[in-house]
């Protein structure tokens, strides 16, 4: 039996990947500096939000549909960069750096861009320490959505830090980096849930 290997910092045992795949399938799992988080499947307006986003840039940006193409966009993809296992709600790679899709359930190239949709019991990991995570490994855009607080920012990678490039909401179209070639209308993110009444007789 191999001992797993202790966390000098916080005399924890350190996560490995079994710990993910014993996980049941009705929640995401992640390793983050050697703790595995779990979190629950997303709510209806988090998930809302993400599948709007990606039916917004999978044309122009996956398939140059009324855009430039030239990108590989996932949703939830599980990303192994050292020892960390983080899982975004979407993220993008240019094509000129991955060509081609994984075979592999997972990704081990950083990606170009990622978008954390916000949840209360999320949120905090997202802003903190996934954040440096995705900076450690250059990744040169990060996208924060709040469905709740109807709030988009993207974050630009400035040095060793990030810095907000642009803070959006409600109803707003903006051009956000690094898909400014089309307008986003951030109103399709939360598009009301209630079901269109059926049509009286």
């Amino acid at each position: 039996m191999v001992a797993r290997m202790v966390n000098p910092l916080t005399n924890r045992k350190l996560a490995t990947y079994a710990d993910i795949v014993a996980l049941p399938e009705n929640v995401v799992g992640e390793i983050v500096d050697g703790e595995l988080h779990v979190s629950p499947r997303p709510a209806p307006p988090h998930a809302v939000a993400a599948s709007a986003l990606g039916e917004e840039l999978g044309p122009p940006f996956k398939r140059g549909q009324g855009g430039p193409g030239g990108w590989i966009i996932l949703d939830e993809p599980e990303i192994h960069l050292a020892n960390d296992v983080v899982v975004p709600d979407l993220a993008g790679w240019r094509r000129h750096r991955m060509p081609e899709r994984p075979t592999t359930p997972y990704a081990t190239v950083a990606p170009d861009w990622v978008c954390e949709v916000l949840s209360p019991s999320t949120a905090r990991l997202d802003r903190t320490q996934k954040l440096w995570i995705y900076g450690r490994e250059r990744v040169p855009h990060v996208w924060f959505i709040d469905p709740i607080e109807q709030l988009l920012e993207v974050l630009r990678l400035d040095g060793e830090t990030y810095r907000i490039v642009l803070s959006a909401g409600a109803e707003q179209r903006v051009r956000a980096e690094p898909f400014d070639a089309i307008e986003l209308d951030l109103a399709v993110l939360w598009a009301d849930l209630e079901p269109t009444p059926a049509a009286i007789p």
